[in-house]
């Protein structure tokens, strides 16, 4: 089930080239289960005819201060008082300005000041636009009240200028929107974590990796930004988007990734090793690809560093979460893992219940027992999964 099933969110779309957009993002939004209320202001109309938004929500489009399809004329007020955001997406310099400075003269701006909800805000505008001083100004006074401010981003815009002031992406906006409703468990904690495979050269073209998609891992990134905490993923080479909010550190190697965890394990509260770390590499890798001809090559091997007991034997370690993906007896290999490298939690799982595909099916080990955990999408797995971490650090580990 999504995040955002059952919310109800109030969208404005002011008048910019980026309200289509907006459009998109009411799919996304009607897709996970929300209820969505869309009011436009004049300008957002010149843009995006409100039949389109009403096609897409199932819902009547807001644009009249004085529609009277809300008793004595009180939808300014009514609109946000069941919503739980209210997020204007284009957020134009216009309308940043007018919220910033209090101003309330049409439908949207009203609801802003009459709201009994949190703001969002994504903007987008000409970069010389968003540069300018006053814009900045007016951003810096709303995050100052409390407005959650998404992006904006740089490239090409629809001006034919390159920079930034481009409105985020509407998944960016959903993902932004989806990890500001949830409870913060973990606000103030900081996560390093690796995920994806390691990649051990052999020549220029041939190596030694695995199957690992990366997606439990980025799906654990995600869920550990909307529980609060700051997240760094040391990723090896995968072919997924980094989620929202997660710092994203690419390597190839074990030892490559292992230089980069131990540059930033001072920093972390919680360190969970999802990467699939190859075990070993080859002694020599061949500075040219190796030909067919002659006699058959061979390959000495040599062990990478254990990053994840590297890190759990430090003297003044975080709290260590290991993966152990088995093909067998996976009580016993997850409950030596946990108990030799003198683990916090340890998630198990047999390879054939979820490396590379979509769901998975884990079992969480700690000091008290075995945790089973429902098969489920590799998200809500990564919120269970997160849910008994946030347990076992309010008990102490």
């Amino acid at each position: 089930m999504s995040e955002l099933a059952g919310k109800t969110i109030v969208l404005g779309v002011s008048g910019g080239v980026a309200a289509y957009k907006a459009a998109e993002l009411v799919r996304l939004l009607i897709k996970a289960g929300a209820r969505v209320h869309v009011v436009m202001t004049e300008n957002g109309v010149r843009f995006v005819t409100p039949t389109t938004f009403q096609a897409l929500s199932g819902n009547s489009v807001w644009t009249e201060a004085w529609d009277d399809r809300r008793a004595n004329n009180m939808s300014h007020i009514e609109l946000t008082r069941a919503a739980d955001a209210l997020l204007i997406a284009p957020a134009t310099a216009n309308i940043l300005a007018k919220l910033a400075n209090g101003l309330a003269d049409d439908l949207l701006s009203t609801l802003v000041l009459a709201r009994d909800c949190p703001l969002l805000v994504a903007p987008a505008m000409n970069k010389q636009m968003w540069g300018n001083p006053a814009t900045q100004r007016n951003v810096e006074r709303l995050r100052a009240d409390g407005v959650a401010v998404i992006g904006p981003a740089a490239g090409e815009q629809a001006c034919g200028e390159v920079g930034e002031g481009r409105m985020s992406e509407p998944v960016e906006i959903f993902e932004a929107l989806a990890a500001f409703l949830q409870p913060k468990p973990l606000a103030g904690r900081r996560v390093l974590m690796t995920a994806g495979p390691t990649y051990e050269p052999i020549d220029p073209v041939r190596g030694i990796t695995n199957i690992s998609s990366g997606k439990m891992g980025y799906a654990l990134a995600r869920a550990f930004v909307q529980a609060g905490a700051r997240v760094q993923l040391v990723s090896g080479p995968v072919s997924l988007p980094t989620p929202y909010g997660v710092e994203r550190i690419d390597v190839q190697t074990a030892a490559q990734m292992h230089q980069a965890v131990m540059q930033h394990v001072g920093e972390a509260d919680v360190f969970v090793g999802v990467a699939a770390v190859a075990d070993y590499r080859p002694v020599d890798v061949a500075a040219d690809k190796i030909k067919k001809a002659g006699e058959l090559p061979a390959i000495r091997l040599e062990r990478n560093p254990d990053i994840l007991a590297d890190v759990a034997s430090l003297p003044a370690a975080p709290f260590c979460v290991g993966f152990a993906a088995e093909s067998r007896d996976l009580d016993s290999y997850a409950r030596g893992k946990l108990e030799a490298k003198r683990l916090q939690l340890v998630v198990g799982n047999l390879v054939q219940d979820g490396m590379g595909g979509d769901t998975n099916q884990v079992v969480l080990y700690d000091a008290w027992g075995s945790h089973p955990l429902p098969r489920a999408s590799k998200r809500e797995v990564a919120v269970g999964i997160v849910g008994h971490l946030v347990q076992l650090l309010a008990t102490g580990g």
